[in-house]
């Protein structure tokens, strides 16, 4: 059995074990409201609740408390959830392609294919690229553990180009909705200007063992179209190119990924046995650990050189809630299982967070929007002034809740304990 949690609410305060200094200061008694929690703290959040609205905020948070055998349960809350509100999802896609990629591989069965043989894409068309080469890579050569590597550290944009490739648009739709997630769409490459027909056709790939053809993929197209039934007209203006065009923009063509199946995702990869198992992804335990090490890994902990520099990567680079997106060092006690993303003034994060040393995990994942001028492309995005500190202070406030919210029974977080 474990042990029981103190009941006192201010246990880690007087321990002085909190990473956070306003989290012992806090008198708020929760009612049970995201909305009441925020309007408590004007000073973190009076410029977002003026207007709700215009900066298109969702929320959810989950609260976890565990039995005496250590199995959680859920309780969840939200503020402004709607499928109907779109947002752009920008890097927060990257996951769920990275998962596929590993259910992929173990969908194939192939001898000698794993997430780290050799995967070299080829080109079948003057839109597509090739990667045959990887010099961050340990062997120089890439992988679709590489990939993964470089998606959950950095959010490499490249990287998710090739497992999307890899995975072919339709088979990961396919797969995506097969698992719940019916209004997810994951339709084009990131940071790359093609067309429908473009990002409908993927490209060949072969993975190799010392030039050893292991597995072969010819060029795949969709046969099905994943354009929304409707426009999703957003903005004022946009800039094509060089030029201002003054209409909204359409997102009726770009990938869709609702706030509540991110926060699903995170629990898929957090707590799967806590999920039906025709929603889970087919992944080996040594997938998930394999997963969840890099989610929660800071740049410069991996043997990547690329990644060494503290000043472009300091270990909140891709840790927004409580930290910002900029925080040197991050404490030990603390641990991030997430996925960020933010363009054309969306900014997005799904989450599970623990403190090893005070017993605290919750889930939480948010979204909003801040481009005041309507203008797409024009690289004038509120991301510091609102953006950032609004998701680095929720974090901060919901962890506040947590510090205090007494538990029946300690959890035991060995499992997320990084080796």
């Amino acid at each position: 059995m474990k042990p029981e949690i103190l009941p006192n609410p201010v246990r880690a305060c007087l321990l002085g074990l909190l990473p956070l200094l306003n989290s012992c200061s806090s008198s708020y008694e929760w009612d049970g409201s995201l909305e009441n929690l925020l309007s408590s703290q004007p000073e973190r959040f009076a410029t977002v609740l003026a207007d709700p609205e215009k900066y298109r905020v969702q929320i959810i948070y989950t609260q976890i408390d565990r039995d005496e055998d250590n199995v959680p349960a859920f309780t969840s809350y939200q503020y402004r959830v709607d499928t109907g509100e779109y947002f752009y999802p920008a890097s927060t896609v990257k996951l769920p392609a990275a998962l596929l990629a590993l259910e992929k591989i173990n969908d194939l069965g192939t001898e000698g294919l794993t997430r780290n043989t050799s995967m070299l894409t080829r080109a079948a068309g003057e839109s597509q690229t090739t990667a045959t080469s990887d010099p961050s890579s340990p062997t120089g050569l890439p992988s679709v553990a590489h990939y993964i590597r470089k998606i959950l550290l950095v959010s490499d944009n490249d990287a998710f180009n090739r497992l999307y490739e890899f995975l072919g648009q339709q088979a990961l739709n396919d797969a995506m909705h097969s698992k719940g997630f019916s209004d997810t769409r994951i339709m084009h490459r990131l940071s790359t200007p093609l067309s429908l027909g473009e990002n409908r056709r993927t490209n060949p790939i072969v993975f190799t063992d010392n030039d050893a053809l292991i597995y072969e993929q010819p060029e795949q197209t969709s046969q099905k179209s994943y354009v929304a039934d409707d426009s999703i007209m957003l903005g004022k203006a946009e800039i094509v190119g060089d030029e201002l065009r003054e209409r909204p923009k359409n997102f009726a063509e770009k990938n869709a990924y609702p706030i509540q199946d991110q926060h699903d995702v995170i629990r898929a990869v957090m707590f799967p046995d806590s999920i039906p198992a025709d929603r889970r992804f087919r992944l080996t335990a040594d997938d998930y650990q394999f997963v969840r090490r890099y989610m929660s890994m800071y740049p410069g902990d991996a043997d990547i050189a690329a990644y060494q520099d503290p000043d472009d990567y300091p270990d909140g680079y891709v840790k927004f809630f409580m930290y910002g997106g900029d925080a040197q060092k991050i404490p030990q006690n603390i641990r991030i299982f997430n996925k960020v993303g933010d363009a054309y003034g969306f900014l997005t994060e799904a989450a599970y967070i623990i403190d090893v040393d005070n017993g605290v995990e919750f889930m939480l994942a948010a979204t909003l929007y801040t481009n005041a001028n309507g203008t797409f492309n024009d690289d004038n995005y509120e991301y510091e002034e609102i953006g950032l500190p609004f998701v680095r202070d929720l974090g901060q406030a919901i962890y506040d809740l947590e510090i205090k919210r007494p538990r029946a029974h300690f959890p035991d977080l060995g499992e997320y304990v990084r080796p």
